[in-house]
C-alpha cells in the first residue's frame, strides 16, 4: 500500500498514504516483452456518462458498503522478518533493501497448499462483506495470476495454479463481486523507472513507455480472462514517472474492456476524497483515504476507507496489534454514517490461510451485521454530524418518509436518547434487534425528539434504534461560531452563521444560555477580553437547534529572541528507527547532523524507517497571531520555543494539522520533529499571519545559530 502523496496546501484543504527451497536458488524470472492493448496515443476515450449513468454504475458498490482487501504474495514467505528486522510487510523488498536476485528466490518457495478459494470467500461472506479486492500484483511485480506477459507469476512457482481464476470463480458461485488490486509500480520489471535509491541494478536501456504498455497488457488480461470484475483498484501512482497522460488512457482502457467496471482515483495523479472538493480534472470514480476515517461526511464524491486489521497489510507473524471487534464494528458504522465504504484488509500466510485472529474478528462483525445489516447496506449518510451518543445512517422506505438508524454506542444512563435539531414528526421507533418491533415511546423536548430506551443496552457495542419520521429530515444544526483565531491579543471579531435559512440566531456572552429574548446576531461580535460565546437557532420564538459554544482567549505576545550570529538555514539531526509515534529524540543518537535550507529530508540514507529533528529560528514581520500548519506522512510536531503548537503525530497518510501562537515581530525558536515509517513520505511546514499570506515557510525566514 501507499500513503497519499499529494501535499496539503493548508489546513482548509485538509480538514479537512531468503533461504532457498531445497538448497537450490531459482533463477530470476525473465520478463516477456510481448505487448497487448492499443497504443496510448490512439486509445478511444471511455463513453461519457450522465450523472444518472455514473450513479447507476456505482450503485452496487455504494450499497455494498463493506468489502475485504487481501494483500498476498511472495512477501508472505518471510512473514515480516529479514535479518534482525521484524517489522516488515508487503514492502519488505524495499524496506529491507533485498537485491532482486535474492528476492526472486521466493518464487521457488511459494507453495500455499492450504489455499482454498471457497473457504476464503466463505469467510468474507460470513463477515457480511459484499466484495473482495485482492492483489493481482503488488509493487514487487509478482503476479498471482497466469500472465502471458511475464514468467514472474504464480505459474512459475511449485503451486502452479491461477489463484485469481479460482478466487473469481468462487466469488461468482457465492454471490460476491470479484475486484482486482493492481500496482502501477513494479520493482521487478526491467523497464520500470525509477529504480530504488539503494538498488545497484542499472537503469541503462530501461524504457518507461515500454513498461506502460506491459502494464496495460496485464490490465487487459485481468479484464478479459476472469469474467465481470467489479473494481480495478490501482496503487503506486505517486512516483514522478506516472502522469495524468498515462492515467487517463489507463482508465479509458478499463472502461473499454468492461464498461461497468469501477476504477479508483489512484489510476491517476489526483485524489477525490480528503482534501479535495469535487472530482477535479483527473480520472477515477472514487476516493481512497487510507488508514483513516474522514472527520465529517463526504457527500460530493464516492469514497472508501481502506484499513488494516493490525499494523501491516501483508502477513507479519509477529504483529499481534489487532483492532478489537468492537472497534471494527464502530469503524464500519462511522464510515457508513459519513457516506463511505469500508475495505478491511487481511494478510494471508504463506501457506494460504487467514490468520485465526482475523477470522475471529470478521466473524464478530458478521454476527453483528446478521442482526443489524439493514442499518448499513444500501443506506446513505445520516443527516447529523457525529453525535456524542453514536452515529446515524438513513434510508427512504417505500411508504414514504425517512427511516433513521440511530447507532447508539454510549447508552444514556437515564434511558432518554435525545436527537437534537430534528423537527420532523415521529412515526414510530423500535430496536432493530427486536423481532417483535415493540414500539418505543417518542416525545418532543424543544428542538429534540427524545426516544425512551430500555434501562440497559441490548448490545454494548452498538444497539441500533430505528426511528421513522415523516418527510425528508428537517434538521437544524447549531450555529457556526468562528473567528480568524481562537486566541487573540487585543481585539477579535467573531462571526456567527446560521446552518440554514429561515432561522434567527440569539447569542450570549455573559455565561447564560441563549433564549428567545437574548440579543439577535446581526453582524460580527467584537471581543476585547476572554469570552465564552453561546448561540442558538430559533424559529418563531422556539429553539430549533442545540446551543453552540466557543471560547475565545485573550493572550499576551510571545517576545522575540535574538537572532545575533544566526546563519541561513536550519540545523537537522537524522535518525533511523522503527516507530509508531515520534520517539524522544533527545534519548537517541543521531545517525548524522548538518544544516539544510528548510524542512528538507533528502539527507536521509534510506527510504523508510527514518526521522528528522529540525531546529532554528523563524522570523515573523509583525506582532500578532500566527497559524502554523504541518502536513506530513507519517507523524510530526512543531514547537515554538518549548510550546507545542502543532501535534500531528502518529501513523497516518498525508494529514495536515494546524495550531496558533501569538508572536511579537522578530525571530522565534522553532523545532519540527518528523518520522516516516513505510509507504509514502511527505513533510510541508506553512505559516500565515499579519502581513503573511498562507504559504510554505520561505527559506529567507529560517535561520539558526
Amino acid at each position: 500500500m501507499n500513503r497519499t502523496m499529494e501535499y496539503a496546501q493548508s489546513l482548509g484543504l485538509l480538514l479537512a498514504v531468503l533461504a532457498v527451497a531445497c538448497g537450490a536458488a531459482a533463477a530470476p524470472a525473465a520478463e516477456t516483452q510481448a505487448v497487448a492493448g492499443a497504443p496510448i496515443a490512439t486509445q478511444v476515450p471511455a463513453t461519457a456518462e450522465t450523472p444518472e449513468q455514473f450513479a447507476q454504475r456505482l450503485r452496487w458498490w455504494r450499497e455494498a458498503r463493506f468489502g475485504m482487501f487481501i494483500h498476498w504474495g511472495l512477501y508472505a514467505i518471510p512473514a515480516g522478518q529479514w535479518g534482525t528486522g521484524t517489522d516488515h510487510g508487503e514492502w519488505i523488498r524495499e524496506t529491507a533493501h533485498i537485491p532482486i536476485e535474492e528476492y526472486d528466490r521466493f518464487v521457488a518457495q511459494f507453495n500455499p497448499v492450504r489455499f482454498d478459494a471457497n473457504a476464503w470467500v466463505r469467510v468474507a461472506q460470513e463477515a457480511g462483506m459484499r466484495y473482495i479486492v485482492i492483489t493481482s500484483k503488488h509493487h514487487d511485480g509478482f503476479c498471482l495470476f497466469d500472465s502471458a506477459l511475464t514468467d514472474y507469476d504464480v505459474m512459475s512457482t511449485p503451486f502452479r495454479r491461477d489463484i485469481m481464476k479460482e478466487l473469481s470463480d468462487a466469488c461468482r458461485r457465492q454471490g460476491l463481486r470479484m475486484c482486482w488490486y493492481h500496482s502501477i509500480m513494479d520493482w521487478h520489471h526491467p523497464d520500470y523507472l525509477p529504480r530504488r535509491s539503494w538498488e545497484s541494478r542499472s537503469a541503462e536501456g530501461a524504457d518507461f513507455g515500454r513498461y506502460v504498455q506491459h502494464l496495460r497488457g496485464q490490465v487487459e488480461e485481468l479484464l478479459t480472462k476472469y469474467g465481470d470484475i467489479g473494481v480495478m483498484w490501482f496503487d503506486g501512482q505517486w512516483e514522478d514517472t506516472w502522469t495524468h497522460e498515462y492515467g487517463q488512457p489507463l482508465y479509458d482502457l478499463c472502461r473499454q474492456l468492461q464498461p461497468n467496471v469501477i476504477i479508483n482515483d489512484r489510476v491517476d495523479k489526483g485524489h477525490l476524497a480528503r482534501g479535495r472538493a469535487g472530482k477535479g480534472h483527473f480520472a477515477g470514480d472514487y476516493g481512497t483515504p487510507e488508514q483513516m476515517i474522514p472527520s465529517a461526511a463526504i457527500l460530493d464524491v464516492p469514497w472508501e476507507t481502506c484499513m488494516t486489521l493490525n499494523r501491516h497489510w501483508g502477513y507479519n507473524r509477529l504483529d499481534e496489534d489487532w483492532k478489537s471487534s468492537t472497534e471494527l464494528i464502530r469503524m464500519l458504522v462511522d464510515i457508513a454514517s459519513k457516506g463511505g465504504n469500508f475495505l478491511l484488509n487481511v494478510g494471508p500466510t504463506a501457506e494460504g490461510e487467514f490468520p485465526p485472529a482475523c477470522v475471529e474478528r470478521l466473524q464478530a462483525m458478521g454476527a453483528w451485521l446478521a442482526v443489524n445489516g439493514e442499518s448499513i447496506y444500501a443506506t446513505s449518510a445520516g443527516p447529523f454530524p457525529p453525535q456524542a451518543w453514536g452515529r446515524c445512517t438513513q434510508t427512504a422506505p417505500e411508504g414514504g418518509g425517512t427511516r433513521l438508524y440511530l447507532h447508539v454506542f454510549d447508552w444514556p444512563m437515564d434511558g432518554q436518547l435525545a436527537i437534537g435539531g430534528l423537527f420532523n414528526e415521529a412515526r414510530g421507533a423500535y430496536l432493530l434487534a427486536d423481532a417483535q418491533r415493540k414500539p418505543l415511546a417518542v416525545a418532543r423536548a424543544e428542538d429534540a425528539l427524545v426516544v425512551k430506551l430500555p434501562a440497559t443496552a441490548p448490545d454494548a457495542v452498538d444497539t441500533v434504534v430505528v426511528l421513522d419520521i415523516a418527510g425528508a429530515p428537517d434538521v437544524t444544526e447549531p450555529p457556526a461560531i468562528s473567528a480568524e483565531h481562537m486566541v487573540f491579543v487585543d481585539k477579535l471579531e467573531v462571526t456567527v452563521r446560521p446552518p440554514r435559512e429561515n432561522t434567527e440566531i440569539r447569542y450570549t456572552i455573559d455565561g447564560s444560555a441563549p433564549t428567545a429574548s437574548s440579543p439577535l446576531v446581526e453582524g460580527p461580535i467584537s471581543l476585547t477580553k476572554t469570552t465564552t460565546v453561546r448561540a442558538r437557532c430559533f424559529r418563531a420564538g422556539r429553539p430549533v437547534s442545540a446551543p453552540a459554544v466557543a471560547v475565545f482567549t485573550q493572550v499576551a505576545l510571545r517576545p522575540a529572541s535574538s537572532a545575533e550570529g544566526a546563519q541561513p538555514g536550519l540545523k537537522y539531526e537524522y535518525y533511523e528507527g522503527d516507530w509508531d509515534r515520534l520517539p524522544d529524540f533527545t534519548r537517541l543518537t543521531p545517525v548524522k547532523t548538518g544544516r539544510c535550507p528548510d524542512f528538507d529530508f533528502s539527507q536521509r540514507n534510506q527510504a523508510e524507517h527514518f526521522g528528522f529533528r529540525y531546529s532554528g529560528l523563524v522570523t515573523v514581520p509583525q506582532d500578532g497571531m500566527y497559524r502554523f500548519t504541518v502536513a506530513s506522512d507519517d507523524g510530526s510536531r512543531l514547537y515554538i520555543g518549548d510550546t507545542l503548537v502543532v501535534d500531528n503525530d502518529g501513523l497516518h497518510s498525508l494529514q495536515a494539522t494546524a495550531g496558533e501562537v501569538p508572536l511579537a515581530a522578530g525571530a522565534h525558536t522553532i523545532r519540527v520533529e518528523f518520522f516516516e515509517r513505510t509507504g509514502d513520505d511527505a513533510l510541508e511546514v506553512r505559516y500565515a499571519g499579519p502581513g503573511v499570506k498562507d504559504q510554505r515557510i520561505p527559506t529567507a525566514a529560517l535561520s539558526s545559530r
